[in-house]
């Protein structure tokens, strides 16, 4: 192995450590971060890989089963969490109900995002028209309370899976215009904007390799948040029958059908609550871990 030599030690403290070793740094001082990627990481682990490890069928119901206490209430390890009204076991619901709510979660914010970013952008770069049509566009959205439009959507389209996606995407893209909105007004008067527009970039170049990275943290946080919102938007449809319906598992249709046992059995709300607890607040540590990461004045 070889040897650092004292030139080696004087060119590194001259030279100072690379973007690499500084972006690594600061992932791993950050515990905020780290915490909300290893539970987001398990989660998602846990949903790819449902059909290895849940021990039973979610959608299997067994009567003489019914209402079993988990362990940690004098039940048995054959069923470590207890069944529902049902006999399904509770583990294995809940095992499969990561899938539902990190799919809804994250499709929803990608289809929002991508909305929103794009009228955002194209409203804080243009100005003019332009921005007078998507800030009316952006009052509207506002105007409108989300839980009651998709409720009345739901209603009338029917509760599935797919349909509380695509009303949750086209419903929750108004934050991500409004913050790539101020964003892109923030950096378009930048030097390096004027510069490339001086050389003859095209617009949609200085978009992507001027504006885009410039707004990136920012747009890394509204995605979590959105995703967070997505997820707990889904948990109160489904808690109000207007979710995803059943048999599907999905953890607010589980809190749904055990409220009415909630003074007797309460493990039957609390255990997909904690568990939908612990999913949203581990996607708001990773975001705001990313922002304090990604921020411009954190780079140098």
């Amino acid at each position: 192995m070889a040897s650092v030599t004292p030139h080696d030690r004087l060119l590194d403290e001259i030279t100072g450590p690379t973007p690499g070793q500084m972006l690594r740094k600061r992932i791993f001082g950050h515990q905020g971060l780290l915490i909300g990627l290893v539970v987001l990481i398990l989660l998602t682990l846990v949903a790819i890989f449902a059909p290895l490890l849940a021990p039973h069928d979610p959608y299997a119901q067994s009567l003489m089963n019914r209402m079993v206490p988990p362990v940690f209430m004098g039940g048995t390890w054959e069923h470590p969490l207890g069944t529902d009204h049902l006999g399904r076991d509770y583990l294995s619901r809940l095992i499969y109900g990561a899938r539902v709510s990190l799919l809804i979660g994250a499709v929803a914010a990608l289809i929002s995002g991508v909305i929103g970013t794009a009228m955002g952008v194209a409203a804080g770069y243009f100005g003019g028209k332009v921005d007078a049509v998507v800030t009316f566009l952006i009052n509207v959205r506002l105007a409108m309370p989300v839980v009651l439009v998709a409720l009345a959507v739901v209603a009338i389209l029917g509760g599935s899976l797919e349909v509380v996606i695509v009303v949750l995407g086209l419903l929750l893209w108004d934050r991500f215009a409004v913050v790539m909105r101020a964003s892109t007004m923030q950096v378009r008067r930048r030097e390096y904007v004027a510069a490339a527009q001086v050389i003859g970039a095209s617009t949609p170049r200085i978009l992507l390799s001027e504006i885009m990275p410039n707004i990136a943290n920012n747009l890394i946080v509204v995605v979590t948040l959105e995703m967070a919102h997505a997820i707990l938007l889904e948990a109160a449809l489904s808690f109000l029958g207007l979710g995803v319906q059943p048999p599907t598992p999905s953890w607010g249709l589980m809190v749904s059908e055990g409220k009415n046992m909630m003074l007797f059995e309460p493990w039957l709300v609390l255990i997909p609550g904690a568990v939908l607890f612990v999913l949203v607040l581990a996607i708001n540590l990773m975001g705001d871990g990313l922002r304090d990461v990604t921020a411009p004045e954190n780079r140098s």
